[in-house]
């Protein structure tokens, strides 16, 4: 099935027809090239400027801008939902003031209306997207502690000019019960090839949590020249953010920057394909 596509300012765009989640983008003519591309991993808080307390979306595309990214990962992005002033299509502004197609990936819906969760930004086009549901614990472990749905979006981009780049975006749980489930999820969706995952995994690196995924894929902090902390952003004392490769892909560099416009810093990694 060919799902509608929709033309921003002379820029192509994924589309969504009514229940379903797959955009589509145009496909790339020349696969036998390589080419490096810049990927980032930001946690917005919904676009939250961190100095004013204000929204502030121009901010959030400077950042991206400035740094170069051609795929980013957002998490904590809001949707368009009912509190008109608050929930507005977060993903879609910020892409269009890059030039940028987009895909926002609801993990839950506050009071039922209100749409949050995480999304991609591209340079390139996006074949194909879809949300992969994390879900809840069971039962819960950590009384009196906060817990909140969760979803990876796994995704395929179209990288002109190279090949096509599996990118998987998440955003784990607070809580060992809820990113054991996050983690479980995300080494089921992951590709052994072209693919990278990244996010605010709420973990720090040292965690076993995270063996799974590290068995599977290239840890980019190894390239670190020293050690990098992402949160909080004006004097980060710990590292919770991260950008995973498979082994298949050359990582040419990483670096956390020195950045203040979230609460979190953004991380970046450049992959050769």
């Amino acid at each position: 099935m060919v799902f509608p596509v929709r033309l921003y300012g002379g820029l192509w765009k994924p589309g969504r027809a009514a229940g379903f989640d797959k955009p589509v983008g145009r496909p790339s003519l020349n696969k036998n090239t390589t080419m490096n591309v810049k990927i980032m991993s930001f946690n917005t808080q919904h676009c939250l400027n961190f100095i004013t307390r204000r929204i502030d979306y121009a901010l959030m595309a400077r950042v991206i801008r400035e740094q170069g990214a051609d795929i980013v990962g957002l998490q904590e992005i809001r949707g368009k939902g009912m509190a008109l002033l608050e929930y507005r299509p977060q993903a879609k502004i910020l892409a269009e003031k890059l030039g940028y197609h987009y895909y926002f990936g609801p993990a839950v819906k506050f009071g039922g209306v209100n749409p949050y969760g995480n999304a991609l930004l591209s340079r390139f086009p996006i074949i194909s997207a879809k949300v992969v549901r994390i879900p809840d614990p069971q039962k819960r472990q950590c009384k009196n502690s906060y817990y909140e749905t969760r979803c990876i979006i796994s995704a395929v981009v179209d990288v002109e000019g190279a090949r096509p780049l599996n990118v998987l975006v998440s955003h784990f749980g607070l809580n060992p019960d809820e990113q054991r489930n996050a983690v479980r999820f995300a080494v089921k969706t992951l590709k052994d090839r072209d693919c990278v995952l990244m996010g605010d995994f709420n973990v720090t690196p040292d965690d076993p949590i995270l063996a799974p995924i590290k068995e599977r894929m290239f840890d980019t902090a190894e390239l670190f020249s020293e050690p990098r902390l992402s949160f909080p952003s004006p004097e980060p004392n710990v590292k919770i953010d991260y950008i995973f490769a498979s082994r298949d892909l050359k990582v040419l560099s990483a670096d956390i920057p020195p950045i203040v416009a979230s609460d979190h810093r953004p991380y970046v990694a450049v992959v050769e394909l």
